[in-house]
């Protein structure tokens, strides 16, 4: 546990190594995100795969530069994960949880107008609420536990790791991008021990529009 928050913190202060306050844009990020959880029952068992949850995510984004092809992006995103389990008899068990999280991200930027790029660094986040969405059966031994009913106590905490690809193209003060995110969670909502372990990963596929509200100094 040391381990994930000394990474975690070396890859924040990484992202403010840089001159911050150059040139500031702030806009939106849209689109859709999928997310996956792996988890054990028991110590010693076999990993089990459940389906994840598939919704729309939005952010807000604002956007520092210090160096003309580096930077420092911070998001305020809402975001749903979950699970979403079958049993023999086609009955589904769907759990949703609701997420406002923060990704702080290195940015990476390899062209002039038209660019590719790569960001990097931690997210943490709040539990907003967990809800239960649909329960058709009741967990076995082998499921994942219910997090929405009376008596669950799921942890408000998140944090991990982002990683993301993209293109993006200036137009004038005006920035569109496109990206594909990977997510790693360390946290886990699991806090009453109902399982050995657990560890959730998210897709994303968005679409952000940046607006530029102040320049570098040096820049014409």
């Amino acid at each position: 546990m040391r381990l994930k928050f000394t990474i975690l913190f070396l890859l924040v202060l990484s992202c403010f190594s840089t001159q911050l306050f150059s040139q500031i844009s702030v806009g939106f990020r849209g689109g859709i995100s999928s997310s996956s959880v792996t988890y054990r029952y028991q110590l010693g068992r076999a990993a089990i795969n459940a389906d994840g949850i598939r919704d729309f995510t939005y952010a807000f984004v604002i956007e520092y530069f210090g160096q003309k092809n580096a930077g420092l992006q911070l998001e305020i995103q809402s975001l749903t994960l979950g699970y979403t389990q079958e049993n023999d008899s086609l009955g589904v068990n769907i759990s949703e949880w609701n997420y406002l999280k923060v990704p702080i991200l290195s940015n990476f930027y390899f062209g002039n107008r038209g660019r590719f790029h790569i960001k990097i660094g931690p997210h943490f986040g709040y539990l907003l609420n967990a809800v239960d969405v649909q329960r058709d059966y009741e967990n076995p031994p082998t499921g994942l536990p219910t997090y929405g009913q009376e008596g669950d106590d799921p942890n408000k905490f998140m944090y991990g790791l982002t990683l993301g690809a993209g293109l993006s193209n200036l137009f004038g003060k005006s920035t569109l991008a496109g990206d594909v995110r990977l997510a790693y969670e360390f946290g886990r909502p699991e806090s009453q021990d109902r399982i050995f372990d657990m560890n959730s990963t998210t897709l994303e596929i968005s679409i952000t529009y940046l607006f530029l509200i102040r320049k570098r100094k040096n820049q014409n």
